[in-house]
């Protein structure tokens, strides 16, 4: 991964191993008995340990462990592709866990933890188990960090792809603080998964500077 497109990550932090690799090693290291001792020792001193670290958690099967050592490990995340790929797969047969944790995390001040929060509800509550409270609660969030509110916008954009009649009105009634709106507008503009119909009365949405 280039250091371009992580500024948060310190370069001399980054070895160069690449993410299949790393998650290759992630599977072989969990079976290890040893592996709590990686998992405790925090914070990590490389950006690769720290992508281990989240695809060891990904692959956890005893849901509470998993979201025991996931809070524990958030304080230290520093970057988004840390936050991003660190999606445990077990959390989709844990749905109410899951949300009881999202509630704690999405009021933190701490940025990744905080957009963690946003990516689970996106990944996990956008389809099945959507409710438009959802919406309201990624609505009233307000940041001064960048990668909140990319996430925020991120969020809306696929909300209006998934649940397009819940989440338009947060749009037309400007519920975003200006930026974050017309982001969620851009990024859904460019999805495949919006008509085009929609794109157009979309771009009639965008507040003007």
């Amino acid at each position: 991964m280039q250091v371009t497109i992580i500024p948060t990550v310190e370069a001399d932090s980054i070895i160069g191993v690449r993410t299949p690799a790393l998650r290759q090693l992630a599977k072989e290291l969990s079976k290890r008995e040893e592996i709590s001792e990686f998992l405790s020792d925090l914070p990590h001193k490389f950006f690769e340990e720290n992508q281990l670290h989240a695809f060891i958690l990904s692959g956890m099967k005893d849901a509470e462990s998993c979201i025991r050592l996931v809070d524990e490990f958030l304080p230290y995340v520093d970057n988004w592709a840390t936050c991003d790929q660190m999606s445990p797969k077990v959390f989709k047969k844990h749905k109410q866990l899951l949300l009881e944790n999202v509630d704690k995390w999405i009021r933190s001040d701490h940025t990744y933890v905080k957009r963690f929060a946003i990516g689970m509800l996106m990944e996990h509550f956008l389809d099945e188990d959507f409710k438009t409270s959802y919406l309201t609660k990624v609505s009233k969030i307000r940041s001064e960090e960048y990668y909140v509110n990319m996430m925020i916008a991120w969020y809306f954009a696929t909300a209006l792809a998934k649940q397009y009649d819940a989440a338009l009105p947060f749009i037309e009634k400007q519920k975003l603080d200006k930026w974050t709106h017309n982001k969620s507008i851009q990024k859904a503009v460019e999805s495949y998964r919006i008509t085009p119909e929609q794109k157009e009365y979309l771009k009639t949405l965008k507040r003007k500077a």
